[in-house]
């Protein structure tokens, strides 16, 4: 079977710690151009997996055939580029948050499907060992009802992870849109989504106390309500200064279900009648050492072009998530609840 040809848009950390390297260890895959606005920095990378470097994505998309495009870049750009690499007859993966607005999440869907071509975005927490685990457990039925939840995504904050550390675009609004709540609640808004069903109403609290000398947010709590009527929180935050957390707690009518929510257990079931079922699996993804060594995201992605599947998060399943996250902001704004 022919290659599947690959270009990467962005070669910031998420384009150099998770994409380009699980593409360039996918045997159907071959990477033929990378891009970025840095020069430098795109020659080099070009250099390590044997691809031609460009500094401006269209004259990339105009000049090279390619079937897939990675897009790693700030978060006003997902949907302008995507947009472009669909009518440029690409596939694309889009990295988290997939848009700035619910209209221009429309726009790329749409853009998709003129196209006939797959749009995925990147939420790797369904990727997960516990998560897809309890996600089976759920469908069966094997924990009753669900009463509530708590899930939490929190670290030191991205200039410990972005390849241009305090000076990354993260922390400037007109480039990142938002903070915490996008760069971390919008995996979990997804996580939730895809565990316990559509949210349905949303309330938030959402501020900046931690970063000095920005506007976005790195600090957010939410009250979602679903439409199945369970309710709980979501936690996103920049401020975790000793160690990050990135743990889900479902109770349930038979049990208390823990998800990453111990070091050495993914996941510990506590049953109502007293027994504890502990499970090693393949940890969560990480920034630090020990996480998973794959995120099973590019793996997924190019399975579903070869055999024409609809991927698990395709852009109606990112546009949800994005609401859930706007809706959080709408809610912050107005200091009032929040239907979707």
């Amino acid at each position: 079977m022919e290659k599947i040809k690959v270009g990467v848009i962005g070669c910031g950390s998420i384009a150099k710690y998770r994409h380009l390297p699980e593409y360039a260890a996918n045997p159907n895959v071959e990477i033929v151009a990378v891009c970025d606005v840095l020069e430098e920095r795109a020659k080099v990378t070009a250099e390590k997996y044997g691809a031609q470097a460009f500094t401006d994505y269209n004259q990339l998309l105009n000049t090279v055939d390619t079937d897939v495009i990675s897009v790693c870049l700030p978060n006003y750009l997902h949907a302008p580029v995507s947009i472009a690499a669909l009518h440029a007859g690409n596939h694309v993966l889009c990295e988290k948050p997939m848009a700035t607005s619910h209209e221009e999440a429309l726009a790329m869907i749409k853009a998709a499907k003129e196209n006939s071509k797959i749009l995925m975005i990147g939420h790797n927490q369904r990727f997960v060992a516990s998560h897809q685990k309890v996600k089976k457990m759920l469908e069966n039925g094997e924990f009753g009802k669900v009463y509530s939840f708590r899930t939490t995504f929190g670290h030191g904050g991205p200039e410990g992870w972005s390849i241009d550390g305090r000076e990354s675009w993260f922390f400037d609004k007109e480039r990142a849109f938002i903070g915490a709540l996008g760069d971390l609640g919008v995996h979990k808004a997804d996580l939730i989504r895809y565990l316990l069903g559509e949210v349905k109403e949303v309330g938030a609290f959402v501020e900046t106390s931690a970063k000095k000398d920005t506007d976005v947010d790195d600090n957010a709590v939410c009250i979602l309500k679903l439409e199945n009527g369970t309710i709980g929180t979501l936690t996103a935050s920049w401020s975790y200064v000793a160690g990050g957390d990135n743990s889900t707690v479902i109770y349930t009518e038979n049990a208390v279900v823990r998800l990453e929510d111990d070091p050495t257990h993914s996941l510990i079931i506590h049953y109502k009648n007293g027994e504890i079922a502990r499970y090693q699996l393949d940890k969560i993804q990480t920034n630090e050492e020990g996480g998973q060594t794959t995120s099973h995201v590019i793996d997924h992605f190019i399975d579903a072009i070869q055999n024409n599947k609809t991927p698990l998060i395709t852009g109606e399943e990112g546009m949800k998530s994005l609401d859930v996250i706007l809706a959080a902001l709408e809610s912050n704004e107005k200091g009032k609840f929040v239907k979707i």
